[in-house]
């Protein structure tokens, strides 16, 4: 006899269906696997077979086969223990075979408990989209199953609880549907910083637009401190990019089960030795990198010209693309990576130079080569470079109480409402992710802009992707301004932001 069971798996981050054929035959008792298992798989007969024993059942005497289908597909990971402990518990008569509209994912322990397994939300969006209409995971995982509408999720504690619902002698209790809790702040605020009011400024240009920042100055500036309290004044997240973000950090393993659904846009700093694969994804499991864990987010690289060289020539790609395609012998996987970059970094390897007491003890070599880290590429797909100026000792002693990150959250919000209607049905979010084909109609220059542009165009030596990142970065300030066309004022806030004399020492 054969027993089908619906399960799922996991495609880089995308879900699918798996069945779990069960098949038991006479001949030499044999427990095999097939359908391109890992290790991990193929080990979920002993995890089986324990659960089996130790729940009451008995274990059959007999030839057992299971294909996991599709065949061709490689299957990873324990996700497919509870589905195959039901099909041979079914194959036998043991229980009753499930209803064709369930699906059963987790990892077994040799007791019969469940254990959490990653990845389960978009796995259930792949159950949603494949007609499956009740889902059994582990307990822990119900909430994370519950974010897919349309299914009807069963936590499941242990395999005993699951024989009883099957057999009808006790059900389960449907896990509700989980709901964000109101966070109530926990994030640093702007109003911690005193001063600084033009590296504020182009924070908030940043936030606005989704603009790329690199910010450049002497060690204790606040270029870290300003940095991380960008997040607060980022735009929320609605409900399509909280599922897709938080379903990359379910693959990863690193959603919390208390609270499976990011309320918050990812803010990821990863250190200047971590290695490209880490950075870009891949690895023996084809994970998802930082780059694809800041998606919807920031990505935050402190002390830029410490990281090496080939790390940072990783993030040109998806900078354009909004994607990042990893290639190994294993396969290749193409991740989401649509997200901001903000870079700090000193102006030279002691990291005095330009500071107005003149400690600066390196020469004009060393301060280029340590310059010369950064590719020019890189640079250019950075929208805003910005000298941040050594804090004033009468503006650390300042009474009056800074702009707090709500009032500024405001202005930005504001002006991303404008970029939502503007920007409706095009596939992007922000000014920052505006096509080339879409500047021309949103970027419109008057003749006094226009000969601002061409000035700057030729004294500045810019490319073309600058050009086009200034007319991006001047339609957020003018949207900031409530301006329905950009004004040579708000073009010329953008040139100046394009200013490299600092990098050039």
């Amino acid at each position: 006899m054969v027993v089908t069971i619906r399960s799922l798996g996991l495609s880089g981050i995308r879900g699918y269906e798996v069945s779990a054929e069960c098949f038991l035959s006479g001949g030499l008792p044999a427990f095999d696997i097939v359908g391109l298992p890992d290790a991990a798989v193929r080990e979920a007969r002993e995890r089986v077979r324990a659960a089996v024993k130790n729940s009451g059942a008995k274990f059959p005497v007999s030839r057992i086969t299971v294909n996991l289908a599709p065949a061709g597909q490689k299957k990873a990971g324990t996700v497919y223990d509870l589905p195959i402990f039901v099909g041979l518990l079914a194959a036998s008569g043991d229980l009753p075979a499930p209803p064709p509209d369930a699906a059963f994912l987790g990892e077994l322990s040799l007791t019969g408990a469940l254990r959490s397994v990653a990845g389960v939300l978009p796995m259930a969006l792949a159950a949603e989209k494949a007609g499956i209409r009740q889902l059994f995971v582990p307990a822990s995982n119900a909430a994370e199953a519950s974010l897919a509408s349309g299914l009807t999720v069963y936590g499941v504690p242990d395999v005993a609880a699951l024989a009883d619902h099957l057999r009808g002698d006790a059900s389960l209790p449907p896990a509700p549907v989980w709901t964000p809790e109101d966070s109530g702040g926990g994030l640093l605020d702007l109003q911690d910083v005193m001063g600084q009011e033009n590296v504020k400024r182009a924070l908030e240009i940043a936030a606005a637009g989704g603009h790329n920042l690199l910010l450049i100055g002497s060690p204790g500036a606040g270029k870290s401190m300003l940095a991380k309290r960008l997040p607060s004044i980022l735009p929320d997240l609605c409900r399509e990019e909280a599922l897709e973000s938080s379903g990359i950090w379910s693959v990863a393993g690193m959603t919390d089960p208390k609270h499976p659904l990011l309320t918050r846009r990812p803010f990821r700093s990863p250190h200047h030795t971590t290695s490209a694969s880490a950075l870009a994804g891949g690895g023996p499991a084809m994970r998802p990198g930082e780059i694809s864990l800041a998606h919807n987010g920031v990505l935050f690289l402190d002390e830029l010209p410490e990281f090496r060289r080939d790390v940072l020539e990783v993030l040109r790609q998806p900078l354009e693309d909004g994607e990042v395609t990893v290639a190994r012998a294993g396969g290749t996987l193409r991740l989401p990576a649509r997200f901001q970059l903000i870079c700090a970094m000193n102006p030279c390897r002691c990291g005095w130079r330009g500071h107005p007491d003149r400690r600066c003890t390196c020469s004009d070599k060393d301060a280029a080569r340590y310059v010369e880290k950064i590719s020019g590429p890189l640079l250019d797909r950075i929208d805003l470079h910005v000298t941040v100026p050594s804090v004033e000792y009468d503006a650390m002693r300042r009474k009056e109480t800074p702009e707090s990150s709500a009032e500024v959250k405001k202005r930005v919000d504001a002006a991303r409402a404008v970029q939502t209607r503007r920007l409706a049905g095009t596939g992007a979010m922000c000014n920052a992710q505006m096509r080339p084909n879409q500047l021309g109609e949103f970027c419109r220059l008057d003749a006094a802009g226009d000969g601002l542009m061409k000035n700057a165009f030729q004294r500045l030596g810019l490319t073309a992707r600058s050009h086009d990142r200034i007319l991006r970065v001047a339609r957020t300030i003018a949207d900031l301004d409530g301006a329905e066309d950009i004004g040579p004022v708000h073009l010329a806030e953008a040139i100046q932001y394009r200013n490299t004399d600092i990098l050039k020492g």
